[in-house]
């Protein structure tokens, strides 16, 4: 299956003002999420750092909108971080997300871990992301460098054969595989990202797909796994709907696998909503209501009967 390249991706998107280098991180917020299978939760300081762009060009991606073009500078990130400490109350876990690789020098400078390890001493839990292939002794010493559990966020998107190839992402599925065990060697948790319908997959196909990639993620190990659905907005993804190659995925669809895992015995699994109003086959009677029960199915992590039966949308 072939789809789009580095350059095309590159090339099709949209013009939009992205964040220059700056002393202050994009957004800094406290989210509840579920912390194990049994529904227990906890509270996460969640902190958007502004650094720079992913060196891998994934057909699917938008989160490049939150980077900036350059080198991260050093030292940038340390005080981005100390200002959302500031700023914000302590919870038990912190997420370092960058839009991009921790682990990458482009993306955060190795001079400026240990600094980060530091402040990062008052967590039980820190989660950054990272490229599956992207294993550098860096790692292991940040890991040994922290008094709690680092949990690392890959992006597994799909095991289907044909389209993990044409996401462009430079990922084979060993690659995962290989990360996964070279984590757990070494006491690191994992957290994987799993794509709802990527392109090329009939609606039925997305559905079945996700769920595969959701038990590959959960037999290799991944404490937490993230359903994502594919959404527009990068350009190359409306590309692909204007050539017929690609359809928003239905918010049954996404209820529907949630419906599957949502009571997993071995990993916490729950539906990304950020975008859920882009979602197909959602009304204003019934849009809020859907959301509200998938909201409350991530942070409970069992099976709650729909209160949207009245709604007579298809």
């Amino acid at each position: 299956m072939e789809l789009l390249n580095s350059q095309q991706i590159v090339a099709l998107r949209p013009t939009v003002e992205r964040p220059q280098p700056g002393t202050g991180p994009l957004d800094t917020l406290i989210e509840r999420e579920a912390s194990t299978p049994g529904g227990e939760s906890v509270d996460v300081l969640t902190v958007l750092l502004r650094g720079s762009e992913c060196p891998f060009r994934c057909l699917m991606c938008d989160l490049w909108k939150s980077t900036h073009s350059v080198p991260t500078p050093i030292g940038a990130l340390p005080a981005q971080l100390e200002s959302a400490l500031d700023q914000c109350s302590q919870a038990p876990w912190i997420k370092l997300y960058n839009a991009s690789n921790f682990f990458a020098p482009v993306n955060v400078p190795t001079a400026d871990l240990p600094r980060l390890a530091q402040l990062l001493h008052p967590f039980r839990r820190i989660i950054v992301e990272n490229h599956p292939r992207l294993l550098t002794p860096e790692i292991e010493r940040f890991s040994e460098s922290l008094p709690g559990r680092l949990e690392i966020a890959m992006g597994l998107e799909t095991i289907h054969p044909e389209v993990l190839p044409a996401l462009n992402k430079n990922m084979q599925l060993d690659d995962f595989a290989k990360a996964c065990h070279w984590l757990q060697q070494r006491q690191i948790d994992i957290r994987a990202f799993v794509l709802l319908r990527p392109p090329g997959l009939s609606e039925s196909e997305g559905v079945d797909w996700c769920s595969r990639s959701i038990d590959y993620a959960v037999d290799h190990g991944c404490r937490h796994v993230s359903i994502i659905p594919v959404r527009s907005g990068n350009g190359a993804i409306e590309e692909l709907q204007r050539r017929g190659q690609f359809q928003p995925p239905l918010a049954a669809s996404l209820e529907l696998v949630l419906e599957r895992y949502a009571s997993h015995p071995n990993a916490v699994v729950t539906a990304d909503l950020w975008d859920w109003d882009g979602l197909v086959g959602l009304c204003p009677q019934c849009r809020d209501a859907r959301k509200a029960r998938l909201g409350r199915m991530n942070m409970q992590q069992c099976v709650l009967a729909p209160d949207h039966r009245d709604c007579s949308c298809p």
